[in-house]
């Protein structure tokens, strides 16, 4: 493996020294680790101090999609907080509730649909727990009012949850439906069918 990020992190010091991560296939900067910035315990800062292998660059550079899909068989995996049935992703907010920030999430999701051979992963729990300790689907008919969406359906490539991974590229709207429905918690199967016909993408007339 290679590796091309906005965040350097632990993982990739273990992989590295565990040799999974050898960046000698890489078809940009090939022998090089390319990141925009670096988080975490002292063991990375360690690793990266005056490391030939490792090249910390700017942001515009590393995150841009064009860059990004320079890359051969650029895989870029990501995660999110839920995603609709027509494939809408967001990983910022609940409704208005600011979560988290965008991020390079679109870049790299675009990267590696540009990239020869590239997959987009965008992975996820099935559920989440609410404050009062119900179980919530993370597949949703629709996005709540107010959601910030970061990857465009027009974008989104492998969805993937503990039940399994989806590949929505040249689904129609209800095969989407039919196949993001399917990895959700199987709790939610019936709830999320009707939904889906009373927004018109389980009829007839669409299959």
């Amino acid at each position: 493996l290679g590796i091309h990020t906005e965040m350097f992190v632990d993982g990739m010091v273990d992989l590295h020294n565990a040799g999974v991560i050898t960046n000698h296939r890489k078809t940009l900067h090939q022998g090089k680790m390319i990141a925009a910035f670096a988080l975490g315990t002292q063991k990375l800062y360690d690793f990266i101090n005056h490391n030939p292998d490792v090249e910390i660059m700017r942001g515009k550079y590393v995150n841009d999609p064009y860059i990004v899909g320079k890359n051969y068989k650029m895989t870029s995996i990501n995660t999110a907080i839920q995603v609709d049935i027509l494939g809408q992703v967001c990983s910022q907010s609940l409704g208005t509730r600011q979560i988290s920030g965008t991020g390079g999430q679109l870049d790299f999701v675009l990267g590696a649909y540009l990239s020869k051979g590239g997959k987009s992963f965008i992975c996820l729990s099935s559920t989440y727990k609410d404050k009062d300790g119900n179980a919530k689907s993370r597949i949703v008919p629709t996005l709540a009012k107010g959601t910030v969406v970061t990857d465009p359906r027009t974008t989104s490539h492998y969805i993937v949850t503990e039940y399994g991974k989806v590949n929505l590229k040249g689904l129609s709207t209800w095969q989407r439906a039919e196949a993001l429905i399917s990895i959700a918690n199987p709790i939610f199967h019936d709830e999320l069918i009707k939904d889906a016909e009373k927004i018109g993408l389980w009829n007839k007339l669409n299959k």
